[in-house]
């Protein structure tokens, strides 16, 4: 990259360490250029408080604050819960499916102001760099992108706080409590300090730790009951109210989070090869996506519910990967919608102290029979069918047995 050519930047603008300091770093290192600040608007709450004033002061010519919730439930959250897909059975990706929509916007942005390149804060060890900078690659291929981390001589948190301090950056954090969060309408995690070794047991109960949930200890001792409406494998209703996209997910936060529900702590894959530990708060997103497989197990066949557990395992790791903008998770978003087509209906459930209790499942589509479940007398379902299907579907373990005795 000549560095001389670089006359104005749009950096993806959080507020927090990284970004903060990045600001100054660019004038500093590439020629005074002009920055204009972007932040996507995921659901951060008071995180984009007064960040226009903080971009202003350390640099910045301009803040753009992008409204992307609406966008981010609708297009990114619900067909991956639909998908059903978890990354390595726990993680429900809530950092991963919230890149792809951000870079979407700072690359529309970059491309209306003439920008010469596109600044991230993500590290070098992190999987964030690939998720931003792929979904650069599919909108403005040719676009330069500057990654800090790859080339500023700042090695740890720690160096990045005596750089703010030294330029007179204010921050949110001290070094006492300086855990690595990442904060949207979908979840929170929790990275750094003693949660960098699994041999500590996270510090659920200490104040401030927690934001979205309490712990199971604190909840209520009562449960909760709900029932969430969904069309075509997408809520829209909680306790009979229609609702937006967003206020479902706030609400079910809301729900979820005061009864100890989402608390997860995982030891997982990052893409570049090493082994990070999180901690992850998903209140509400816990409790859809266990609510929509219930769903599924009544309105889908059997083996296009089996093949589609397939499809999920794939489709998290292609969000994991940052690979949202790829040809085969679209693909793979086809063949989810087909199979939603059925999944209508209404999924009561009790929370109580981190538990999701299943409470009754009603669905106009449901396949399952109770004429022909019933342990009852029945007149549709001949038991003596069995033989037939047993002995068919036996064959080859029958034939392998009798051939192993014939050889001794």
């Amino acid at each position: 990259m000549d560095k001389s050519k670089i006359k104005k930047v749009v950096l993806a603008y959080s507020g927090g360490l990284d970004t903060s300091i990045i600001i100054p770093w660019l004038k500093e290192n590439y020629n005074n250029c002009e920055v204009i600040a972007v932040s996507g608007d995921v659901g951060q709450g008071t995180e984009l408080d007064g960040l226009e004033e903080k971009a202003i002061k350390t640099g910045a010519s301009k803040l753009y604050i992008e409204d992307l919730k609406k966008e981010f439930v609708e297009d990114y959250i619900f067909p991956t819960m639909q998908a059903g897909a978890i990354y390595e059975g726990e993680y429900l990706l809530g950092t991963s499916f919230a890149r792809p929509v951000i870079a979407k916007r700072i690359v529309e942005i970059a491309l209306k102001e003439g920008a010469d390149a596109i600044c991230h804060g993500c590290t070098g060890k992190g999987n964030d760099q690939v998720r931003f900078e792929l979904a650069i690659k599919a909108f403005a291929p040719h676009m330069a992108i500057i990654a800090p981390w790859r080339e500023w001589s700042i090695k740890s948190r720690e160096e990045e706080i005596d750089y703010a301090e030294a330029h007179n950056i204010p921050l949110r954090i001290n070094r006492e409590t300086n855990y690595s969060k990442d904060k949207n309408l979908w979840h929170l995690s929790h990275e750094g300090l003693d949660l960098e070794d699994p041999a500590n047991e996270p510090q659920y109960s200490k104040p401030g730790f927690l934001e979205m949930c309490v712990s199971p200890e604190q909840a209520p001792d009562e449960p909760t009951y709900l029932t969430i409406s969904f069309e075509k494998g997408i809520p829209v209703a909680i306790d009979g109210e229609k609702m937006g996209s967003v206020e479902i997910v706030e609400k079910l936060n809301e729900l979820g989070g005061k009864n100890g529900i989402g608390l997860i702590d995982l030891v997982e894959n990052r893409l570049v090869g090493m082994k990070s530990r999180g901690v992850y708060e998903t209140p509400g997103g816990t409790i859809l996506y266990h609510a929509h497989k219930v769903l599924e197990t009544l309105c889908l066949d059997r083996d296009t519910q089996h093949y589609k557990e397939l499809v999920a395992n794939r489709f998290a790791e292609l969000v994991y990967f940052g690979q949202w903008y790829s040809p085969l998770r679209e693909a793979l978003s086809a063949f989810v919608t087909e199979t939603q087509k059925t999944v209508t209906g209404t999924v009561k459930l009790k929370l109580y102290k981190g538990n999701i209790i299943n409470a009754g499942t009603v669905s106009e589509y449901s396949l399952y029979d109770p004429d022909i479940a019933t342990f009852d007398e029945d007149h549709v379902y001949d038991q003596a069918d069995a033989n037939g299907f047993i002995n068919l579907f036996g064959l080859p373990t029958r034939v392998r047995a009798m051939m192993k005795a014939k050889k001794g």
